[in-house]
């Protein structure tokens, strides 16, 4: 199996351990017996986090692995993959 790193990946990792801080953050509130508007806030924050990683990951692909496996594309087939790139957004 070949490394696949990318340009994006310290930013997604960053993402990522801001998250986990802010879900640690969340456990200790719940243990303390924060109020559950300020609960939902907080797991809202984490939840926004990790899909924007988890969409900055997904369209790093389309970008650069699936155009690395195909090879060089047509401005049709550029288009497509932009359609769906695009589409993507609503996972």
């Amino acid at each position: 199996m070949t490394d696949h790193v990318h340009s994006t990946h310290p930013d997604i990792v960053k993402r990522l351990k801001r998250a986990g801080g802010h879900l640690n953050s969340v456990i200790a509130m719940i243990e303390a017996g924060k109020p559950c508007l300020e609960l939902a806030q907080q797991l809202h924050a984490v939840e926004k986090a990790i899909t924007q990683a988890k969409k900055t990951l997904i369209h790093d692909h389309l970008d650069h692995c699936l155009e690395d496996a195909v090879g060089t594309l047509s401005a049709d087939d550029r288009a497509t993959i932009d359609q769906f790139r695009d589409i993507a957004r609503y996972l």
